[in-house]
């Protein structure tokens, strides 16, 4: 299933070169796991992770921005090759540009994906600015778009998907299963 998407909107898609993501309720459901010990879990979606993996196998760069720290996003990170990691990241805007900087890329050529209160002024700034399904209603006023699944659940996939698909680079990437 797939939502119509207007000639502006493909067109801010198409733009993007680098995908933001925050961690929990986005790359996980929003629940936070604690063991006895007090070591903390989280549960990734693997595919989610597969659609990341698809977009940096078409030449597009990702990053996580979290406000939170853990280990277990050091791990995913390390996992799926993601190499901008930013945790603690209490105002994300300062991190973004950060990653800006480095990358040497426009706001208008990066997308982020949230769902929290904290990351309203960051989806403020990038091209194109997406919701999970399941964030809270506030964010939403302020996103492009708002996917059909629920943070943790395939969301990531969706937007991974949309963009490749937008920029026309989905049957490249993909084309090692089909052939």
């Amino acid at each position: 299933m797939t939502k119509k998407l207007s000639p502006t909107l493909i067109k801010k898609i198409v733009a993007i070169k680098l995908l933001c993501l925050d961690v929990d309720g986005v790359m996980t459901d929003g629940r936070i796991i604690y063991d006895d010990a007090g070591r903390e879990t989280k549960m990734f979606d693997v595919k989610d992770g597969h659609g990341i993996k698809l977009l940096m196998r078409a030449g597009i760069d990702v990053a996580i921005i979290t406000a939170r720290e853990s280990n277990v996003v050091l791990h995913r990170a390390k996992n799926l090759g993601v190499e901008m990691v930013y945790q603690k990241a209490m105002d994300k805007v300062i991190a973004f540009e950060d990653i800006l900087k480095k990358r040497r890329l426009s706001s208008q050529e990066t997308a982020y994906i949230g769902d929290e209160l904290v990351d309203i002024p960051l989806l403020r700034r990038v091209g194109f600015a997406v919701a999970v399904k399941d964030a809270v209603k506030d964010v939403k006023k302020y996103v492009n778009y708002i996917t059909i699944r629920s943070g943790g659940c395939g969301a990531v996939r969706e937007v991974c998907e949309l963009i490749l698909k937008a920029q026309g680079k989905w049957a490249e990437v993909t084309a090692r299963y089909f052939d």
